[in-house]
């Protein structure tokens, strides 16, 4: 069984910065892609950035494209995202999700808390 955990998460001021881990364990015979999305009170969860395992390959989500970063350390099996340039509106908590040939895995989430 896969499973994903998030950390990272907390509260900083606007125009600061924070990074995202994501750990995934267990049997995965074919890992496709790892991303980020998150979900504010009210709102629908939304993708944030994708990376492709094997390829490394990147995919953002326009409102934070220029100051996200996804990123992954094969050796670890761990996705990071990298925020900078946080604004109240990145407030949200944000879950990982691993795909692979057994589906689609999540994590329990991790708040990110952004103050003006």
């Amino acid at each position: 069984q896969v499973q994903v955990v998030e950390s990272g998460g907390g509260l900083v001021q606007a125009g600061g910065s924070l990074r995202l881990s994501c750990a995934a364990s267990g049997r995965t015979f074919r890992r496709y892609t790892m991303a980020w999305f998150r979900q504010a009170p009210g709102k629908e969860r939304e993708f944030v950035a994708r990376i492709t395992w094997t390829t490394g390959v990147t995919y953002y989500a326009d409102s934070v494209k220029g100051r996200f970063t996804i990123s992954r350390d094969n050796a670890k099996n761990t996705v990071y995202l990298q925020m900078n340039s946080l604004q109240p509106e990145d407030t949200a908590v944000y879950y990982c999700n691993l795909n692979d040939d057994t589906g689609a895995t999540w994590g329990q989430g991790t708040q990110v808390t952004v103050s003006s």
